[in-house]
C-alpha cells in the first residue's frame, strides 16, 4: 500500500510514496552495515567537522526545511524554524563534546592500569514519530554517529518528505555513503528490521503500544534499545505560585506543537486556594491564541497532523464530559477544512475520567483540583506515565523536596518542560526507559568495554644467580 503525505491544513495530498521493496531495504541495511567498518575508525576530529558542517547547512536552509515540516504535519512555521535551529544546536553540541564524553575512564583495580573504553555498537535503527520530524531524528543521530555508529531511519509514514530530506542533508554535507540511510516502509515492516542481524540496536520515540512491541521484538533477539514513549505530564500549581506566570506558561506548555508533544503539560493540578483564579487566567490566555494557517507567522495553533488524531481527541473530550468534567472553553472543531480543533480546557476533572487516565495528544488541557501540596503530588503520581512534570511555587527549597517524590524523568520548577542538548531526557513507568541527550544519551549506544592490564612480572629474588647456573 502506498504512503501519502497529506497537508493537514488543507487535506490536500502532497505526494505519494511507494514503500521500499525488499531489495531496496536490503541495500540500505547493507550500506549502513558496510559503512560502519570505516566510520568507526574515523577520528572525533573528522566526525566533529562533519557535524559542524551539518549544523551550518541546517541554519542556512532553515526556511526551506521548516516549510516542508509545516506542510506535512501542520506545525506552526515559527515553531518549525525553531525546531531546525534546535537540530543545529544539537549537532554543534555533540561535535564539541563527544570526545570528552567518550574519553576512557581510568578505574581502580589490582592491575597496572585499568579503564573503561566506549566502543560503537554498529547500525542503530531509529523508529521515529511525526510530531518533531527533524528534532527527534537529529536528537538520536548526532550522539549515535559521533560515537562511531551508523544509522538507519524508519520515519513515520506521514512525514516521508522530511525523512528523505534528512538523508539528503547528510549526503549534502559530506558524510560517507551509508553512514545515515532512510528507508520508507510501513509500520508492519518494523519487526523484520529489528530482527535483521545487521541492526545492532534500536531507538524508538512513539506510543506506549509501539514501545511494548519494540521492546518485545528487541528482547527476543537480545538487542539494546531505548524507548521514549508517551506522557501525561503533571503541571502542579501551589498556593504561593506566581499565578500570572504559571497561567501564561501553561498555555504555551499545553499548546506548543498544536498540543502534540509527549512532554506537553497535560494534567494541570491546582491547589484549592488558587484553583478558580488560575482557571480564569488560563482560559483568558487560551482564548487569545490565534488558530489558522500554520504557514502564517502569526498563527499559534495549527491543525492536528492527521484526521484520526482529531477523532481520538474528540472522543476523549466527549467521554470526559459524560463522566462529569465541565467545559471551560473550546471543545469543538475549527473551520471547514483541515484537521483543526479548538484549544480546549476541561475543568473539575477527577482521576476516574478519560482525560486524566489517558494521554491526550492535541490542544486539550485537563484541570484537576487538589486539596494541598501533598494531595497534588499524590494526583501527579496517579498515572501510568512518568515522562516529565512542572511545579510552580515561590518556595524553591520546598519545591526541591517535593521533586524527590515526583515519579517522572524530569521536574521543571517555575518553568516549562523543554528538551535541550545538555540535559538528559527520558521517562519512567510507561513513558519508557533509557536516556537521550547530554553525556547520558551518547553512552546509551556504546559498548562500555573494560580494559585490564596486568602487573609486570617481577623476577624473584636471586633469580639472576639461578640463571647463571642454568647457562653454565
Amino acid at each position: 500500500m502506498s504512503m501519502q503525505s497529506i497537508n493537514p491544513s488543507t487535506e490536500e495530498i502532497l505526494e505519494t510514496f511507494e514503500p521500499y521493496t525488499s531489495k531496496q531495504i536490503d541495500a540500505a541495511l547493507e550500506q549502513a552495515h558496510t559503512a560502519f567498518a570505516g566510520w568507526r575508525r574515523t577520528s572525533f576530529t573528522e566526525r566533529s567537522a562533519l557535524f559542524h558542517r551539518l549544523a551550518s547547512y541546517l541554519r542556512e536552509h532553515k526556511v526551506r526545511l521548516a516549510r516542508i515540516a509545516t506542510l506535512e504535519m501542520g506545525k506552526p512555521i515559527v515553531e518549525a524554524e525553531a525546531e531546525v535551529e534546535k537540530c543545529a544546536l544539537n549537532c554543534d553540541y555533540y561535535a564539541d563534546n563527544a570526545e570528552k564524553f567518550l574519553a576512557p575512564q581510568v578505574l581502580p583495580s589490582n592491575a597496572t592500569r585499568s579503564y573503561a573504553a566506549f566502543r560503537p555498537l554498529g547500525v542503530v535503527l531509529a523508529l521515529m514519530p511525526w510530531n518533531f520530524p527533524y528534532w527527534q531524528v537529529i536528537r538520536f543521530a548526532a550522539p549515535s554517529l559521533m560515537a562511531g555508529n551508523t544509522a538507519v531511519l524508519k520515519h513515520a509514514s506521514n512525514v516521508s518528505q522530511v525523512a528523505l530530506e534528512i538523508e539528503r542533508v547528510f549526503e549534502a554535507t559530506g558524510f560517507p555513503q551509508g553512514v545515515f540511510r532512510t528507508v520508507l516502509v510501513p509500520g508492519s515492516e518494523t519487526e523484520a528490521l529489528i530482527k535483521d542481524p545487521r541492526i545492532a540496536a534500536v531507538t524508538l520515540t512513539g506510543s506506549e503500544q509501539a514501545g511494548v512491541k519494540v521492546a518485545a521484538t528487541s528482547g527476543s533477539v537480545l538487542k539494546k534499545h531505548v524507548l521514549e514513549l508517551g506522557g501525561s505530564d503533571a503541571y502542579i500549581v501551589l498556593a504561593d505560585a506566581d499565578l500570572e506566570a504559571a497561567a501564561r506558561t501553561a498555555v504555551q506548555a499545553r499548546n506548543q506543537n498544536n498540543g502534540q508533544s509527549c512532554i506537553a503539560a497535560k494534567r494541570f493540578i491546582v491547589v484549592d486556594q488558587v484553583y478558580d483564579e488560575f482557571i480564569d487566567k488560563f482560559v483568558k490566555y487560551t482564548r487569545q491564541l490565534r488558530i489558522g494557517d500554520p504557514l502564517e507567522r502569526e498563527t499559534k495553533v495549527g491543525p492536528l497532523a492527521r484526521k484520526d488524531l482529531r477523532e481520538t481527541l474528540e472522543k476523549q473530550v466527549q467521554a470526559s464530559l459524560a463522566e462529569g468534567a465541565r467545559l471551560a472553553t473550546g471543545g469543538k472543531r475549527f473551520g471547514d477544512k483541515g484537521y483543526y480543533y479548538e484549544p480546549t480546557i476541561l475543568v473539575d476533572v477527577t482521576p476516574e475520567m478519560t482525560v486524566f487516565k489517558e494521554e491526550t495528544f492535541g490542544p486539550m488541557a485537563a484541570v484537576i483540583r487538589a486539596r494541598d501540596a501533598e494531595h497534588a503530588i499524590e494526583l501527579a503520581n496517579n498515572s501510568i506515565f512518568g515522562l516529565s512534570s512542572n511545579l510552580w511555587t515561590r518556595d524553591i527549597e520546598a519545591a526541591q523536596q517535593l521533586a524527590t517524590r515526583i515519579e517522572a524523568g524530569g521536574v521543571f520548577i517555575n518553568g516549562m518542560t523543554a528538551s535541550t542538548p545538555g540535559l538528559p531526557f527520558g521517562g519512567v513507568k510507561h513513558s519508557g526507559y533509557g536516556r537521550e541527550l547530554s553525556h547520558f544519551g551518547i553512552q546509551e549506544f556504546v559498548n562500555i568495554q573494560t580494559v585490564w592490564i596486568g602487573p609486570k612480572v617481577e623476577e624473584p629474588p636471586h633469580s639472576h644467580q639461578l640463571n647463571k647456573h642454568i647457562s653454565a
